[in-house]
C-alpha cells in the first residue's frame, strides 16, 4: 500500500478494528508500506513522473495499450520530457521516494489506485484524475481482477445520485428515454453547476432557490458570496431533516420543508417503503429505516418532490399536464423504480433485485469486457500540462479537511482525537519551520486572509 498525503494521517497508516475487543488494545495493524508527504496539490506532478519512470522502463501493457486506448504516443512524449526539478519543487518529494514508488507500481501485477474527495477538489482535479487513470490504463489495470480505479465519494450515495440523472448536463440518451417514458419535451438545453448556480443567483438571473438536504452555504467554497446570493433570490425552500446555517440566510420568502431521514420508517398506505442506494463499486442496495419518524407530519423526500411537481403541473381541471402519476409515486415506491427501469440502464427488475440480500451489481462495461464509450470507443489517455503552484515568499498554502466527529457540514463534537485536538475546531495545522519564520509560536490566535 502506497499512501499519498500532506499530513501523516493516523488512519492511513494504521488500522484498529473497533469491533473487536483485540482491536481496542495493542497498537494495532501497520497498513502503509510507503508513505508520500506530499506538498498540496502536487500530485498532478507526481502521477506525470511515475507514468515518466515506466514508460523509460517499459514497465507497460502493451497489448492492453493497442487494443483498448487512444493517446498513448503523445501522452509518453509529454512524460519522458518531465522535468525532475520541478517534480521535486511541486512534490517536496526526492526522486528517490518517487521511484521507490514506481518500482512498487512496476512490481505489482494489479493495481488498485484509490483517491478521495482531497484529490477531486482543487482547481485542476480533473487533469490531475485524468493522469492518475493514465497512469491504471498504459498498466492494464482496467477490467483486470484485483485491479482497477477507485473513487471515494464525499457522501454515500453521490453516485447514485449522478447514475439517475442529476446532473446539469444530461446526455441526449436520457433525456430521449424520458421523453419515450414520460411524453414530454425535456429542456435540451444545459443547466448550471454549483459554482454557476451561485453567480447566477448573486447576478440576478435564478430567483428561486430549492435545497434537497444538505447544508448549501457552508459546503460551498466562498461563504460570504454564497450568501449574497441567496439572499438576492424571492424564494429559498430548504427541505431538510434538521436545522443548520443555510436556513438562517434566506431570499425573499423562506420555506423549511422537515423531511424525514433515512434511518426513520416510511410508511405509507402502500405499507412499508424503502429507498436504494448505490457505493463507489456500483452495488445498488436497499435502505430502510428502523426509527419512528419524529413527528407523525414528517412526510419522505419522494411524498415532498412529487407533491411540488403535482402541484407545480396541475391543470385547472386537476388533472395533470403530461398525464404522470406524482401520487403514485408518493405512495409506492416500486412505481419510481419501474419509471427508472425503463429508462436508466442496467435497472431491469429494478425493485426485486435491490430488494435481494446484498443487492445487485449495475453493468461497468470498462470493467466488465474492457470497453468504452467514447467516440473511438476506447480509453482516451489525456496530455495535460503539469501545473505548478508558485507560492510566494511569505506566503502558505491553505487546505481544508475534517475532521473526528464531523460528517461533511455536520459537527457531532469539538475534539479530534485523530489528530490531538481537543475543546475546538478553529485549528490550523503549520509546519514547525514556518512557525518559527513567521514569528508566531503554538497556540497563537491568527486570522486567515
Amino acid at each position: 500500500i502506497i499512501s499519498i498525503n500532506p499530513l501523516r494521517e493516523a488512519g492511513l497508516v494504521n488500522f484498529r478494528n473497533p469491533q473487536k475487543p483485540r482491536g481496542v488494545v495493542g497498537g494495532g495493524t501497520d497498513l502503509t508500506d510507503l508513505f508520500l508527504p506530499i506538498k498540496v496539490n502536487g500530485d498532478l506532478a507526481l502521477f506525470q513522473a511515475l507514468g515518466s519512470l515506466l514508460v523509460e522502463w517499459d514497465a507497460l501493457d502493451h497489448d492492453f495499450i493497442a487494443e483498448h486506448t487512444q493517446g498513448f504516443e503523445a501522452w509518453a512524449e509529454h512524460v519522458r520530457a518531465v522535468d525532475w526539478d520541478v517534480v521535486e519543487r511541486a512534490t517536496g518529494l526526492s526522486r528517490a521516494q518517487v521511484v521507490e514508488a514506481a518500482e512498487m507500481i512496476r512490481d505489482s501485477k494489479a493495481t488498485i489506485y484509490c483517491w478521495a474527495m482531497g484529490l477531486t477538489q482543487h482547481r485542476n482535479s480533473v487533469a490531475t484524475v485524468k493522469e492518475v487513470v493514465n497512469l491504471a490504463l498504459v498498466r492494464g489495470d482496467i477490467g483486470k481482477r484485483g485491479a482497477g480505479v477507485c473513487p471515494v465519494r464525499g457522501h454515500s450515495n453521490v453516485q447514485g445520485d449522478r447514475t439517475m440523472g442529476i446532473y446539469e448536463k444530461p446526455d441526449e440518451e436520457l433525456l430521449d428515454a424520458l421523453q419515450a417514458e414520460f411524453g414530454f419535451e425535456p429542456p435540451r438545453e444545459h443547466g448550471l453547476d454549483v459554482v454557476d448556480s451561485i453567480r447566477a443567483m448573486r447576478d440576478g438571473k435564478v430567483k428561486v432557490f430549492v435545497g434537497l438536504g444538505g447544508n448549501f452555504l457552508h459546503a460551498a467554497p466562498d461563504t460570504a458570496v454564497t450568501a449574497e446570493a441567496l439572499r438576492g433570490t424571492s424564494l429559498t425552500v430548504q427541505i431538510s431533516t434538521k436545522i443548520n446555517r443555510s436556513h438562517l440566510v434566506t431570499g425573499g420568502t423562506a420555506l423549511i420543508l422537515p423531511t424525514m431521514g433515512r434511518t426513520e420508517k416510511d410508511v405509507t398506505a402502500a405499507g412499508e417503503q424503502f429507498v436504494t442506494v448505490e457505493d463507489s463499486m456500483s452495488s445498488v442496495h436497499s435502505s430502510r429505516g428502523v426509527l419512528d419518524p419524529a413527528s407523525e407530519h414528517l412526510r419522505s423526500e419522494v411524498a415532498i418532490v412529487a407533491g411540488l411537481a403535482r402541484a407545480a403541473l396541475r391543470e385547472s381541471d386537476g388533472t395533470d399536464r403530461h398525464g404522470i402519476g406524482w401520487d403514485d409515486m408518493a405512495v409506492d415506491y416500486d412505481v419510481v423504480r419501474d419509471h427508472a427501469s425503463r429508462v436508466i440502464h442496467g435497472f431491469g427488475d429494478f425493485s426485486a433485485r435491490a430488494d435481494r440480500p446484498g443487492g445487485f451489481v449495475l453493468p461497468h462495461p470498462p470493467r466488465d469486457s474492457r470497453t468504452f464509450r467514447t467516440a473511438s470507443g476506447k480509453a482516451e489517455i489525456a496530455v495535460s500540462p503539469m501545473d505548478v503552484l508558485h507560492v510566494p515568499e511569505g506566503h502558505l498554502v491553505l487546505q481544508t479537511l475534517r475532521s473526528h466527529d464531523q460528517y461533511n457540514t455536520t459537527i457531532y463534537g469539538f475534539s479530534d482525537r485523530y489528530r490531538g485536538i481537543e475543546g475546538g475546531r478553529r485549528v490550523v495545522f503549520v509546519h514547525r519551520d514556518d512557525i518559527f519564520a513567521l514569528g508566531l509560536e503554538d497556540g497563537d490566535h491568527v486570522d486567515l486572509h
